[in-house]
């Protein structure tokens, strides 16, 4: 379960420390290269935007470091050291939790169930559901998930916003460091949207590493602090989001390039005078 340290905003490692270093990350599919010399790091205390276009290797990157795919070449450093990460299993038990796009959430069951799914609490051979129940409602209190009824309403009835809201919150009551998380806007409306963006920036600020997986520009630049950009599986840009912008970012998106500058913020001609 997520510490309450975490929740109050103690450190989970350094802000700004890389809690993960890619060093050279390939991965093969018979011919085709995926992933090509890929070295980056995810900073704790940071959301680490993953951005490309279409087959740029995103998705792939994601499962190597979630333990689905395992790497041809180079290698994972977890706080410095060296790790590997064969299966999902590895990946979880250095705190790497991964949201994928489809959420995996069961829609007949509810969330304290949802949340404990395949890790129920047990005492003396039966579900301890007051501990579950308390330590879910914790956690998502803990993230300022509030718009919910009852941690014990049916997944089905919860709207895009609120189920994105409880699959980031089970990937957090697990111990996680670094959370991934697969395109979480997709589909959402503007006030849903917006309340996931929130819950992101919320987990970075609390000392989590935030890995944000999107197509979504807008999003982007609402909440990362770091954006690598990938290109036909190689990393052509490892910059703070405040030296780019959406036009630079396209650029290195489909070329691997750009000549233009950060377009300055417009000044208050009348604050000056």
């Amino acid at each position: 379960m997520v510490s309450p340290s975490s929740l109050a905003g103690g450190r989970v490692a350094g802000a700004g420390e890389a809690l993960l270093s890619l060093r050279g990350v390939s991965k093969n599919f018979g011919a085709v290269q995926a992933l090509v010399d890929v070295t980056f790091d995810v900073p704790a205390g940071q959301v680490t935007a993953l951005i490309g276009d279409n087959g740029a290797g995103k998705s792939v990157m994601i499962k190597c470091i979630s333990g689905i795919h395992s790497p041809d070449g180079g290698q994972f450093l977890w706080e410095g050291k060296p790790v590997q990460i064969r299966n999902p299993v590895d990946a979880s038990a250095l705190g790497i939790e991964t949201v994928h796009q489809d959420l995996a959430l069961c829609d007949n069951l509810d969330i304290v169930q949802n949340m404990f799914l395949g890790r129920e609490r047990t005492k003396r051979f039966a579900l301890a559901e007051e501990d579950m129940e308390k330590a879910a409602g914790t956690t998502l209190a803990g993230l300022a998930v509030t718009t919910v009824r009852s941690i014990r309403q049916p997944v089905a009835s919860l709207s895009g916003g609120q189920r994105q809201s409880v699959a980031i919150a089970k990937a957090v009551l697990w111990n996680s460091k670094l959370v991934i998380m697969d395109e979480p806007t997709a589909a959402l409306g503007v006030a849903q949207t917006a309340m996931v963006l929130g819950l992101v920036r919320r987990l970075a600020d609390r000392g989590l590493a935030v890995m944000l997986v999107s197509h979504n520009m807008n999003d982007v630049f609402e909440v990362a602090d770091r954006i690598v950009v990938l290109r036909l599986g190689q990393v052509v840009a490892v910059k703070p989001a405040a030296e780019l912008d959406r036009q630079i970012v396209v650029d290195l998106m489909t070329t691997g390039v750009s000549t233009r500058a950060v377009t300055p913020p417009p000044t208050d001609s009348g604050a000056s005078r």
